[in-house]
């Protein structure tokens, strides 16, 4: 099970989990923290990466450079657009099956493998539970 606690501290608010990680968020006009909607881009572009990485460094080419920029633009009030995933990779010098290693594991991690963002393609229960009334 996956499981954050989120709670306003001050003017923001703070994401912890288990192990210790925080993470500061607010509203996309504060400084320094990011809004939900960025941890949710966040969160699709670091699932891709955690899963592409290790995958291609397993089949022998391991890549000097991993990075990706991710997108979406609101279309509507709580709707965003088309979420893109623009990556940005160095090969391994002289490593010349690399770049079709890489693009073959991307595509299957985007398709199949990220958690997250097949939680964005599939419709998903989300529940609240409430406190009671005092």
């Amino acid at each position: 099970m996956a499981r954050v606690n989120v709670e306003r501290t001050g003017d923001v608010f703070e994401a912890t989990n288990d192990r210790g990680a925080r993470v500061l968020m607010g509203t996309s006009d504060q400084e320094g923290v990011f809004s939900p909607v960025e941890l949710l881009l966040a969160a699709l572009g670091g699932c891709e990466q955690v899963s592409v990485e290790p995958l291609t460094a397993k089949r022998g080419h391991r890549l000097a450079r991993l990075a990706a920029t991710v997108e979406a633009e609101k279309v509507a009030t709580s709707r965003l657009g088309t979420i893109t995933i623009t990556y940005d990779v160095e090969l391994p010098e002289g490593d010349e099956a690399a770049a079709e290693v890489f693009a073959k594991v991307a595509r299957r991690v985007h398709e199949s493998y990220c958690t997250v963002g097949n939680a964005l393609k599939e419709p998903m229960k989300v529940e609240q539970v409430l406190p009671g009334p005092s």
